[in-house]
Formats: C-alpha cells, sequence, structure tokens
C-alpha cells in the first residue's frame, strides 16, 4: 500500500494541469510528483526509514501538501503541528511523537529553536531558507537527483500522529494509520458530490495540517486542483472563489459567520460553487438560512474527529434543502446520517443501541476508526471499547436515521473549529495567586459558535481583575484557548459529592440558545 501513488499516476494522466495553489504558488501534478519525490529521497539520506517521524511547524503553503505527500510516498509518519501551540506544547508533541526531523517556516522558528532541546529532533529544514538550526527546503530538493519513491506500506503502519486536546488538558495523538487514511481517500471519492475530479477545484481554507488538509489525497486521487488559502480572511476566501473558479470549499462555522458579516459578500461572483462543506462545530439554523441565502443551495454539514479520520455523519444539500424549502426544520439542528463505509450506533454505558429518540453516546466503527492513542493504553481503553470509538458525544437518533447531538459527556469547548478542554483552562487559572476556585465553559458566541468563558471565585482578600486574568491565561495557553470572557462570584455550585457542577453554570449562558451543545 503506498498512498503517493496515486500522485504520480494521476501526473502520468495529466502532468501539465494544476494540483496545488497557494497565494503565488502554483504546482502542476508533474512538479508535485517531482518534489515529492526529491524531498521522499533527502529524507531518506538524513537517515530516515519506513515509521520513522516527521513533525510539520508552519502555516499554510504549498511545501506542506507537498511534504504530506512526500512523507506518504517515504512510508513515514507524520507528525502536523498547530502553528497556534505555545512552546512548552510542542515540546511536547516533538517528544511524545519521538520526532527526528521537523519542517518549520520561518515564522515559526523562534518557537522550534526554543522547543527542539531536549527533544530527539535531529535536522529541522527551514521552507524559507538554511537557518542555525539546519538547512534550507529548497536547496535541498535542488541538491538532491529525483527517484522515484514509492515505500510498501502495511494498513496498520501509522501514517499521522493526529495531536488534539484531550479530556485531561494533555494533549494525545489519534493513530491513523495508512489504512484509515486510505478509508479516508475512498470516502472522499465514493460520492459524485465530493469527488473533486479534473477541472474541479476545492478551496482549503483552514490549517491543511489538520481539519481542512483531509480531502487532500482524495483531490489528487481524482485529479482535481487543491486552492490552499496562505490564511484566512473572508474577503480573500470570496475573491479566490470568484478569481479560481472554485467548485468546492470546506470551511468552520466562524468562517461562515465571518463571510455573512461581510457587507460586499454579494458583490462577488460564487456560481462556480457546487458544494460547500462546513464543520468542527455547530452552527445555528438562522445561520445555515443565512448562508443558503448567499451561497444558494450548496451547503453540506460534516461530522466526524481525528478519531475518524474525518467526518462519518453527513447533513447532505438535500437534506438542507428539505429543511429550508419543504419545511423539516428540525433537520437544521442534525448533524446528518452515516455515509460510507463507518457504521454509527446511539449506545448506552454498556455499548448497547438505544432505542430511537432516547439519549446515549454516538460509538463509530469502521476502517477509518483509529486504534487507539499513541502511548496511552488507559485513554484507548476508555474510549475504544468492544471494536467501537465512543466519542464522547451525546445525541439521539430520529426514526429515519437522522443524529441529534444534544451534549457531550466531557467538558469539551468547540470555539472556531479548535477543542478545548475546561481543565485545561482551570489549571491556568489555578495558577493565579488571586483565585481561590475556577470554572471554564462554553458559551454562545456568534462569531466562534462557543467562546471560552472562566467563571472565579477570589480567594479572601485578593481583588480579581478581568483583563488582567485574560492576559495571565494568554501567556500560558495558545491564543485560542484563553477565556474570551470572565465572571467574577461569591462561589460556585457543587453537587452532592462535592464537584463543581459545570452542567448548572453552563445553563446560565444557554437557557434560550437555539441550538444546544452543551
Amino acid at each position: 500500500m503506498n498512498l503517493g501513488r496515486y500522485v504520480r499516476r494521476t501526473a502520468g494522466h495529466q502532468p501539465d494541469a494544476e494540483a496545488v495553489v497557494c497565494g503565488p504558488v502554483r504546482l502542476t501534478y508533474a512538479e508535485l510528483d517531482d518534489h515529492s519525490d526529491r524531498l521522499a529521497v533527502a529524507l531518506r539520506r538524513l537517515g530516515m526509514d519506513r515509521g520513522d517521524r516527521v513533525a510539520t511547524l508552519a502555516a499554510n503553503r504549498a511545501e506542506l501538501v507537498v511534504t504530506e505527500v512526500a512523507l506518504y510516498k517515504a512510508g513515514l509518519t507524520r507528525v502536523p503541528i498547530n502553528a497556534r501551540l505555545g512552546t512548552a506544547e510542542i515540546t511536547h508533541l516533538l517528544r511524545e511523537s519521538e520526532a527526528r526531523v521537523l519542517l518549520s517556516d520561518a515564522a515559526h522558528l523562534d518557537a522550534a529553536r526554543a522547543a527542539v532541546p531536549g527533544t530527539g529532533v535531529e535536522t529541522v529544514l527551514g521552507y524559507d531558507g538554511p537557518s542555525d538550526l539546519g538547512p534550507g527546503y529548497t536547496g535541498t530538493l535542488a541538491a538532491t537527483v529525483r527517484e522515484p519513491v514509492e515505500a510498501d506500506c502495511s494498513e496498520d503502519d501509522i501514517a499521522v500522529l493526529h495531536f488534539t486536546s484531550g479530556s485531561t488538558g494533555r494533549l494525545k495523538a489519534a493513530v491513523q494509520t495508512y489504512g484509515n487514511r486510505m478509508a479516508l481517500l475512498r470516502k472522499s471519492v465514493m460520492s459524485g458530490a465530493t469527488r473533486v475530479g479534473p477541472g474541479d477545484r476545492q478551496i482549503l481554507a483552514g490549517p491543511v495540517t489538520h481539519a481542512s488538509g483531509m480531502p487532500l489525497m482524495g483531490i489528487f486521487f481524482a485529479g482535481g486542483c487543491a486552492v490552499v488559502l496562505p490564511r484566512w480572511d473572508a474577503e480573500e476566501f470570496l475573491a479566490t472563489v470568484e478569481r479560481e473558479r472554485a467548485t468546492h470549499a470546506f470551511v468552520v462555522p466562524t468562517m461562515v459567520n465571518a463571510l455573512l458579516a461581510l457587507p460586499t459578500a454579494r458583490d462577488h461572483d460564487l456560481t462556480s460553487l457546487r458544494q460547500l462543506v462546513y464543520g468542527a462545530a455547530p452552527m445555528s439554523p438562522a445561520r445555515i438560512r443565512a448562508a443558503w441565502e448567499l451561497f444558494g443551495p450548496v451547503l453540506c454539514q460534516g461530522f466526524g474527529c481525528g478519531e475518524t479520520t474525518s467526518g462519518v455523519l453527513f447533513l447532505t444539500t438535500e437534506d438542507h434543502r428539505r429543511a429550508i424549502e419543504d419545511g423539516d426544520e428540525e433537520l437544521l439542528l442534525s448533524c446528518g446520517r452515516p455515509r460510507g463505509e463507518a457504521e454509527v450506533r446511539i449506545v448506552d454505558e454498556r455499548g448497547t443501541p438505544v432505542p430511537d429518540g432516547e439519549i446515549g453516546e454516538i460509538a463509530v466503527r469502521g476502517p477509518d476508526v483509529v486504534p487507539g492513542y499513541y502511548n496511552a493504553p488507559e485513554l484507548t481503553a476508555e474510549s475504544f471499547r468492544d471494536g467501537w470509538f465512543r466519542t464522547g458525544d451525546l445525541a439521539r437518533r430520529r426514526g429515519d436515521g437522522y443524529v441529534f447531538i444534544v451534549d457531550r459527556k466531557k467538558d469539551m469547548i468547540i470555539s472556531g473549529g479548535f477543542n478545548i478542554y475546561a481543565v485545561e483552562v482551570e489549571s491556568v487559572l489555578h495558577q493565579h495567586p488571586g483565585v481561590y476556585e475556577a470554572a471554564v465553559v462554553g458559551v454562545p458566541d456568534a462569531r466562534w459558535g462557543e467562546a471560552v468563558h472562566a467563571v472565579v471565585v477570589p480567594r479572601e482578600g485578593a481583588v480579581l481583575d478581568e483583563t488582567e486574568l485574560i492576559a495571565f491565561c494568554a501567556e500560558r495557553l495558545a491564543r485560542m484557548k484563553k477565556p474570551r470572557s470572565v465572571d467574577i462570584a461569591g462561589a460556585l455550585p457543587h453537587n452532592p459529592n462535592g464537584k463543581i457542577d459545570r452542567r448548572a453554570i453552563r445553563e446560565r449562558y444557554w437557557a434560550g440558545a437555539e441550538r444546544r451543545v452543551h
């Protein structure tokens, strides 16, 4: 098995067709095949062998796409690091993954310089040129004689260590195997609606190291073009749709909110779009209707996670039409029905499916579900039972198969498509000398879907300031994890076992909200 061979095959069919567009960079399939071969050879000459780990730390750029293809060709394990993480988190990921090579852009070299000592990283390749940490990417490729690379990988070999926040506040890695990634490829191309073939162009608006990059190999398999935005900008997204005549796009609800707020949104020609997929966070029915009016009948919602290697439940464009035009309004509160190879059940604690209409936990199994978490047997045993992955999402199933999320078992907050755990933020707040007790919950936010909100109780005699507490957290957490607002309280509610009752706190902020997530 080798995922990279499909890039080589498409390059043979249409060498001059564009494969990747990112800012001023435009790569044909022949160039993508050539560059990824050269990088694969260069990594092998650095002593990297099948299964070894290569990390990336960079904002969106064409070289990240080349790197992903090169790692697949060489049978290496990709360790994508969210470019918004702090130094301590980057160090943890490098150590935990046992990465030996890191590729970084210039904007993150200082973070790399601070994070690499004490890890297993031996070489740092600079996307923007050589540095004191190691050689430059372009020079390395130019000095490497191209050889076709195609490692024979097993389905169980690790393709990606997909790090995400854990319920303990510790970043954990879902082990995405080459078999999982092959299932993702099949999932991307098996439907005519999601297949991005010759002449089609899909905009990837978020970080391609994470959810936004999931369609990449499906695009290359089918012969389409991936249009990667170097950074998110609502006006530039619409201009790119018009300029590139984009046919497909993937966005998170935060981006949709920004697009709807643009006074110039209707000035752009968006008629080329055939499908706009949104996911990674909830979106209110009112926003969905507004997006339908702006973009037309092209919306599709996906529900999934790193453990399921992208979406497993889909609310199709036809589902949206039924809800908006035919009066089945409840559908806009659904995350859809299973599609593809994954099986989805709503189960009780024992794993037994609950009757339609009753609330249980979403459980998934299939070839796209990962085998577990890296170096975390206890967490794996907790979340993966009898072949099923327990998502932690509480939901009900309608008689016709549509799934409706009603709550979460754990205190995860999804803000702007990023997963944030309350305990991680609370642990930082508790480091503040003036904080006696703290609770963090997600609250409704028109822009982010949910916003991180803290309720804190001061120590006796201490005077707390909201702005100072937010700044305190910002120094110790990734930017998206800091509280957006803080309430100072005299006490927090506790349940009969003496634990802070987050549900009671959350209810105050979600009462009357149109779409409940927590």
